[in-house]
């Protein structure tokens, strides 16, 4: 079975969150529960199910989070050889050939990717036309709104 690649950023915040969630989440969820239970009458204690409901959920996230975590290759960019290909991890700064836009991105995890603040999955087709690739290539990107060529102006690994 193939290891999940994650960013170290990534990989911190999959780690804080499964940290809130077992030593803050959970002990609430249990006082909460208790509370419940001494209201009496556990059929219609609509505050008992919620908080059972809540339990569950995060119960299931732990166990999620742990699991990620324990299948992931953790991949550090600045540790790498810059070489100026576009790789896992690296920020790309890109050129619409077309209209001129510019944009940036940092290929990550798909548990990572907010295309919003310019993080994208290694599995999306951005990310997938680019890697491999070096600064001055014209890849063309084929996505939902159509195929665009793109000019990959700068590769930085940070």
């Amino acid at each position: 079975m193939s290891k999940t690649p994650l960013t170290v950023r990534g990989a911190d915040k999959l780690r804080e969150e499964l940290r809130v969630l077992k030593s803050e989440t959970r002990p609430q969820i249990i006082a909460a529960i208790a509370e419940a239970r001494a209201h009496g009458d556990l059929k219609e204690n609509a505050e008992y199910h919620a908080a059972r409901e809540q339990q569950s959920f995060a119960e299931g996230r732990i166990g999620e989070l742990e699991g990620k975590l324990g299948d992931c290759q953790i991949i550090d960019i600045t540790k790498i050889e810059p070489t100026g290909k576009v790789i896992f991890g690296s920020t790309v700064t890109l050129v619409d050939t077309t209209s001129e836009d510019q944009s940036r991105y940092q290929i990550v995890g798909e548990d990572e990717a907010d295309s919003k603040a310019g993080l994208i999955s290694y599995n999306s087709p951005i990310a997938r036309a680019l890697i491999g690739k070096v600064e001055g290539d014209v890849v063309e990107v084929r996505a939902p709104g159509g195929a665009r060529e793109l000019e990959i102006i700068k590769v930085e690994y940070i």
